[in-house]
């Protein structure tokens, strides 16, 4: 199978973290991959790392060579300003691509945009919310939806501990995410405030950073149990160290480190929202709350903190909930697009 990646995104997040999760299986299933990205992304240097032919670009409008996607498959697109290199590697060559949807954004009315999703052979989105996105902006097009999968990171014992005796060995609620309005930190931080004289041993670290952490940190000032810890590398020994993670977005995609969380044996509490209800279901995978509500969050945090039973019961129906999730059971249903793709000779 041979399949052209393309990444141009200059940072590196989770979307690029899944990417390269799914490469990794593809390159353990013997595929033969080309991978175009940007040279100044962590991404780029991940990929060579792992043998596939790169290609390095940091702009759409270079690097189209016929040689590059000649008897691939597909190319396989990634993030937004991808999607009109893969149109233009199509137009010249006439190679199909795939485009996988990550956000749950309305689609914009922009004409390059609608050209590009408009020639894709295939449409994905990684939530139920994103294929609904999309089917709103091209109606009668069929998508696919096919998630993200957890990743794993390493820990280590002397780490862990530093965390938890940093915290005090407080029951630690960790919230790692990118410091956007979105992302629900000031339902964390209203939730850490009804918390803060109702249950001392409650901690709230806050892990990430960006433009709305001024502001935070403002709402946030007087108390005790919250930190702002910053954007961390280390998330194997957070999340080995916490006891649970909040997710209160006011809209997600599908929410990765959701998945890692879970998949890292911690109960979550998160909104419901955007993709997330793909991954909790309510009482069984994990708690929902209302977008927003921090009253419901301290509840929740509450309720999983001192209900053992329900604890117990939650982390077993992630594991059952995340079979479906897992990175070889995606990877072979994009495997079968690419084979649909090679079949009906789609251009």
């Amino acid at each position: 199978m041979k399949i052209c990646h393309v990444n141009l995104a200059s940072g590196y997040h989770g979307g690029e973290n899944q990417t390269l999760q799914l490469i990794k299986q593809q390159v353990e299933l013997g595929y033969d991959l080309t991978v175009v990205a940007n040279p100044s992304s962590p991404f780029a240097d991940a990929v060579q790392a792992l043998g596939c032919h790169y290609v390095p670009t940091k702009h759409f409008l270079l690097k189209h060579q016929k040689s590059i996607t000649q008897g691939c498959q597909a190319i396989h697109v990634h993030e937004g300003r991808a999607i009109y290199w893969a149109l233009i590697q199509h137009l010249l060559y006439g190679v199909p691509y795939i485009v996988t949807r990550r956000i749950d954004n309305p689609l914009k009315k922009k004409w390059l945009s609608n050209l590009a999703y408009s020639k894709a052979s295939m449409l994905v989105g990684l939530s139920r919310e994103i294929v609904s996105r999309i089917q709103q902006a091209f109606p009668g097009r069929e998508v696919h939806c096919i998630p993200s999968s957890p990743v794993r990171y390493p820990n280590q014992k002397e780490c862990i501990e530093a965390i938890k005796e940093r915290f005090g060995h407080d029951y630690l609620v960790i919230h790692a995410a990118n410091m956007l309005g979105h992302k629900g930190f000031d339902v964390t931080i209203e939730a850490a405030r009804r918390l803060d004289k109702q249950d001392s041993n409650i901690h709230f670290a806050l892990l990430g950073d960006g433009k709305a952490r001024t502001e935070l940190e403002a709402q946030a000032k007087g108390l005790s149990n919250v930190s702002f810890v910053g954007k961390q590398s280390d998330m194997g020994n957070w999340f080995a160290a916490a006891d649970m993670l909040v997710h209160p977005s006011y809209s997600e995609g599908l929410g990765s480190v959701i998945l890692e969380a879970l998949d890292a044996g911690l109960p979550v509490t998160a909104s419901n929202a955007g993709g997330i209800p793909d991954i909790i279901e309510h009482q069984c995978s994990g708690l929902l709350i209302e977008p927003g509500n921090g009253e419901q969050l301290a509840q929740a945090v509450l309720e999983i903190k001192n209900n053992h039973e329900l604890n117990a019961s939650l982390l077993a129906g992630a594991q059952e909930k995340l079979k479906e999730f897992r990175i070889e059971h995606t990877a072979q249903r994009y495997q079968s697009l690419y084979l649909l793709l090679s079949k009906q000779g789609i251009n």
